[in-house]
């Protein structure tokens, strides 16, 4: 039996802990570390109530996304009131954009101080998955921090999900740090990305720990596709770029610490930087480690990471776990309060390197909405990044749904990422670099590198109807490709006189 003095509960007895409109911080940054079996029987909970007439919806934070045992469950079975800070379920993203769920979009980083301050009312529960637990409160987290560490500590109540699947010898492989909040926060003494300044375990008032629910569950995060030919392209124009930058003397020879995105393209990146034989071994200062980082660790080129969570397949999981003693001094884990804090993303002197979903032509990025009002995922934490990075980037493919969306933009239908933040764009055609040009500069750049052909001279024709003004812009124009994908279904070929 477990050696602990705190309740063994079911799933479905820590369920019937939760009251309708209780707010709850659950454990999880991306589906890594995620709470698992006590959503999925909130989820059955809420299908009785709702079946009985009874209102049963609670409030969901978390670290970032999660997987289809939380987000998933509790969407589905239309329990979710209010979710922050991110998310990338697809029937949470419908609910969303049709108002069912009230859903607060912020930057990663401000999300803990906002529980402490509390903007966002009482942490009624907290629901975290742990690879141990001592009698006296200690926590040993899993695969990821996120949040984990002050929904504990402020949480009214406290729900674990001990995880069999993961090892207590997870131990050590955590740093948790929580900043005093003004007017006695102090500096952040971080100043290489393997510096350590926390403690390897939260811990918790044990008097607050209501139970703990034994579960032996795998994260769900799942491989992401093999490369295809144009993000294979993005990678290398962003490698070779990097190179040039270092040839230059911009980027010392010894390179900087990488931030990178969730998804593809951030893969196909790190794989193409891992490859190119001009670029040093290098270390990472970052929100996720994804599996195209473990050969790479394995393989030294990666030499250190520090990480808000391990988003892992099953499979390279298990190749971590195996080899922990080798890990273990080669990757931290730290709450996203610290892993994207601005104050130490600016000292560590940051290449960022995320994704758009399209790319205007004054450098401003739009990373959250289709359409200027179709939320997707959110901002995440690209927006720590990008604001404070020694150099920041921003990839995508030229183009979209085949080649009727051009990412490529006279103005972006919905911006994340102002022009002052924005230093370099790259898609399968190229790199535009930004820095010191004026807006019109920018512009002609990033048609020239970045566009796909078969947009570029229709952007021309734009611009050649905008010259004057600081920004090429026009009030009536600049959403006019836009108007005709939701008109005609394309972008192309547009006729401008349409939309004056």
């Amino acid at each position: 039996m477990p050696d602990f003095p705190f309740p063994t509960l079911t799933a479905e007895e820590a369920a019937e802990m939760i009251p309708n409109g209780a707010t709850i911080g659950f454990s999880g940054f991306t589906p890594a570390g995620a709470a698992k079996a006590i959503p999925l029987a909130l989820a059955e909970k809420a299908r009785r109530e709702h079946a009985a007439g009874r209102p049963f919806k609670v409030g969901v934070l978390t670290g970032a996304s999660t997987g289809p045992s939380l987000d998933g469950a509790l969407a589905e079975a239309e329990a979710i009131s209010f979710r922050t800070p991110y998310m990338s379920n697809a029937t949470l993203r419908k609910q969303i954009n049709s108002g069912q769920v009230r859903f607060v979009d912020m930057h990663l980083s401000l999300l803990p101080q906002y529980v402490r301050y509390g903007y966002l009312g009482p942490i009624h529960f907290a629901v975290v998955e742990a690879a141990d637990i001592t009698p006296g409160g200690g926590v040993v987290l899993t695969t990821s921090v996120g949040v984990s560490n002050t929904y504990l500590r402020l949480a009214e109540k406290v729900l674990i999900e001990l995880n069999a699947k993961h090892p207590p010898a997870l131990l050590g492989m955590h740093d948790i740090f929580e900043p005093a909040d003004p007017p006695t926060r102090q500096e952040i003494p971080i100043s290489h990305p393997a510096d350590r300044i926390g403690t390897p375990i939260c811990v918790v008032d044990p008097k607050k720990i209501a139970g703990v629910v034994l579960t032996d569950l795998e994260d769900e995060s799942s491989p992401f596709e093999p490369p295809t030919e144009v993000t294979e392209r993005i990678g290398q124009n962003v490698a070779d770029f990097l190179v040039g930058e270092m040839r230059a003397g911009r980027i010392p020879s010894t390179f900087l610490p990488l931030q990178s995105g969730v998804g593809n393209i951030a893969n196909a990146v790190l794989g193409a930087l891992g490859r190119h034989p001009e670029v040093p071994d290098f270390l990472m200062y970052t929100e996720v480690l994804q599996d195209s980082v473990i050969p790479l660790l394995m393989s030294r080129r990666c030499t250190f990471a520090s990480t808000c969570s391990l988003t892992l397949s099953p499979q390279a999981m298990r190749q971590v776990t195996a080899n922990l003693d080798f890990f273990r001094h080669r990757i931290v884990m730290r709450p996203q309060e610290i892993t994207n804090h601005p104050e130490v993303v600016r000292r560590l002197g940051i290449i960022s390197m995320n994704t758009a979903i399209e790319v205007d032509l004054g450098g401003n990025v739009n990373s959250t909405h289709v359409m200027g009002k179709t939320m997707m995922n959110g901002i995440g934490g690209s927006g720590d990044f990008t604001r404070n990075a020694y150099l920041s980037i921003f990839s995508c493919p030229s183009t979209a749904k085949g080649g009727k969306i051009s990412t490529i933009v006279p103005l972006c239908s919905h911006m994340d990422h102002s022009e002052h933040s924005v230093q370099v764009v790259a898609t399968e055609y190229g790199v535009a670099d930004l820095r010191g040009r004026d807006p019109h500069e920018r512009a002609r750049l990033i048609i020239d590198k970045c566009a796909h052909p078969e947009y570029r001279e229709q952007l021309r024709d734009y611009l050649r109807m905008v010259k004057e003004g600081h920004e090429p812009l026009s009030l009536s124009l600049g959403l006019a490709m836009h108007r005709a994908f939701l008109r005609h279904g394309d972008m192309r070929n547009i006729n401008w006189d349409e939309f004056r």
